[in-house]
């Protein structure tokens, strides 16, 4: 079967210059990077290296790169770090978020209302720009923390984190944001943008899985989630990934070089599948279609449709794709991004994302137009009831 893979804002192929640098580390340089010996400080010194890469990539200093294991890693240290470092007994810790944050986040700062944060939740358009207007009254406040994601995970809309974040860095409030699917796909510069916070994630880029960081700008207060090392600044203890950050750096590195021309060539494939479905099939909705887009990522809402049938009926067929969000078999109630950007108008519509990568080809997706219209054609239903036969 000619199958198509389509599901790269899940997880990517591990490049080969990630896959050959990986290999030749994990045999050369074993050592403990805390050990004081030849081996270990030469895990070190690789270690260094990998730190610098990340820093020069985004625009800032090594010694504000942490490496952690994984997007969600690096949000929680994040947001719970924040918490941490910030106790007062005149007032509760505030926090500010968007209604569109990944779970990570999301319910995060659930964790942290439910223990005295409050948590001020900002509302989105359709388009996914949020209400700024709100943001300043917050601004006002001085939380401890303001987090707005760069690109949604499910529906690729970008929200305007630099114009947000000097809005903060001039009230004097720390900003977080979730860049997981901004990077490699979008300019992200930290000596543009004056985000305090920043989370990443290696296997969204071509690199391996298991592995992240968290940029702390100097300056940011913070504590660590878990202790017993002084390992990463302290804020991460434990025995470092070497391998695990060569890769990274090498997967971060790379994209983040190729960004502009890989935005382009994503963009004209992403337009490409979107025109060719709705062609085929009118009734599809575009989620977030009236605001700006990432270009990897096209998420359509199949009326009528369950929403896992469908996933798995076009894994079946061969295209690999997601739903952008948990989902139950038979459930039509949608998830809370969907929620946040459509109201209740998002129920009874099955979402289906398709999320591009650098191995996109123009064959791979008039392959999966072939593949996945008739799917979708046999499972849209453009008014309520059962779905078409």
């Amino acid at each position: 079967m000619d199958s198509v893979y389509l599901d790269h804002a899940a997880t990517t192929p591990v490049r080969p210059e990630v896959h050959e640098i990986m290999a030749r580390h994990l045999a050369d340089d074993f050592g403990n990077p805390s050990s004081v010996h030849r081996w270990g400080r030469r895990a070190a010194a690789v270690l260094g290296d990998a730190r610098a890469r990340v820093a020069e990539a985004l625009g800032c200093r090594a010694s504000e790169i942490v490496f952690v294991r994984g997007g969600s890693e690096s949000n929680n240290l994040a947001l719970r770090g924040r918490w941490a470092a910030c106790p007062s007994p005149d007032r509760p810790f505030e926090i500010v978020c968007t209604a569109v944050e990944h779970a990570a986040v999301r319910e995060t700062g659930e964790a942290l209302e439910a223990v005295g944060a409050r948590r001020h939740v900002i509302p989105v358009d359709p388009g996914g720009r949020p209400d700024l207007d709100l943001l300043d009254g917050l601004l006002d406040r001085n939380p401890a923390l303001v987090s707005m994601m760069w690109v949604n995970n499910e529906v690729g809309t970008v929200l305007p984190v630099p114009a947000v974040a000097r809005r903060c860095a001039n009230a004097g409030v720390a900003m977080h944001t979730d860049a997981v699917q901004a990077l490699g796909k979008v300019r992200v510069r930290l000596d543009e943008t004056p985000v305090a916070l920043l989370s990443a994630t290696g296997h969204k880029l071509g690199g391996p899985r298991g592995t992240g960081i968290l940029f702390v700008r100097e300056g940011t207060e913070l504590r660590p989630m878990l202790t017993g090392g002084g390992q990463e600044r302290g804020l991460r203890p434990g025995t470092e990934d070497v391998v695990g950050a060569v890769g990274m750096a090498e997967a971060m590195t790379l994209a983040v070089a190729e960004q502009e021309e890989e935005a382009g060539r994503l963009t004209a494939l992403r337009e490409d599948l979107e025109a060719s479905l709705l062609e085929r099939c009118p009734y599809l909705q575009v989620h977030g279609a009236d605001g700006e887009r990432a270009p990897h990522i096209l998420n359509l809402g199949v009326p009528g449709a369950d929403p896992a049938l469908l996933i798995q009926a076009l894994d079946l067929e061969g295209v690999a794709v997601s739903s952008g969000s948990a989902c139950s078999s038979g459930a039509h109630r949608a998830g809370p991004v969907l929620r946040a950007l459509l109201g209740e108008s998002a129920n009874g519509v099955a979402p289906v994302r398709f999320s591009l990568g650098r191995g996109t080809s123009d064959h791979d997706i008039g392959r999966a137009v072939a593949l996945a219209a008739p799917v979708l054609e046999r499972m849209c239903a453009p008014t309520t009831g059962a779905a078409r036969p």
